[in-house]
């Protein structure tokens, strides 16, 4: 539609919205409520989200792969229109497998969003027809992280308003 700057996606496109499946990819490491928090957001939504558990090759995991894979079911088994499964190879070439339109990101705070908008460029550039779609947790899990769980889990912190059960307990398994 001339002059409306929507070029890439037609208005009968952003109509069917609802109709988006969006991949929700990370490491997981372990899955917070500020994480679940998000795919509840993305449920309401949209009709399919995929969580995709990863590894990340420049950081040592804390839990396995497959531990993290069964915590984000656990975790999220309530909601029928999530899937989790592991993420293999380059983003963009997963969310084309999986029939995705779009690839779901999460923003804390605004430090965030100079890491993340690079990855957008990069995988708009590698993947036109795929968005980045950014969400905001509600404000009671803007200052939760992965890195921060495992932190305060590995000092004797309790953590268990930040994970769910499942998670609290694969914690306190792998801590000892």
């Amino acid at each position: 539609m001339p002059g409306t700057g929507l070029s890439r996606r037609t208005i009968q496109e952003v109509g069917q919205a609802m109709s988006f499946k969006v991949i929700y990819p990370g490491t997981f490491d372990p899955i917070t409520n500020g994480h679940a928090d998000l795919v509840l957001l993305a449920c309401a939504m949209f009709e399919h989200v995929v969580v995709a558990v990863a590894e990340n090759a420049n950081k040592r995991s804390f839990l396995p792969l497959e531990d993290r894979i069964t915590l984000a079911g656990r975790v999220l088994r309530d909601l029928p229109n999530v899937e989790v499964c592991r993420l293999d190879g380059l983003l963009v070439d997963f969310a084309k497998r999986k029939g995705a339109q779009a690839i779901l990101r999460g923003l804390r705070a605004v430090s965030d969003f100079e890491y993340e908008f690079q990855l957008a460029g990069m995988n708009r550039r590698l993947a036109p027809e795929v968005e980045t779609l950014f969400l905001t947790p509600a404000e009671q899990y803007t200052y939760i992280s992965s890195s921060l769980v495992r932190e305060i889990a590995a000092l004797g912190g309790d953590v268990g308003e930040f994970v769910h059960e499942a998670v609290l307990a694969a914690l306190k398994k792998r801590l000892g």
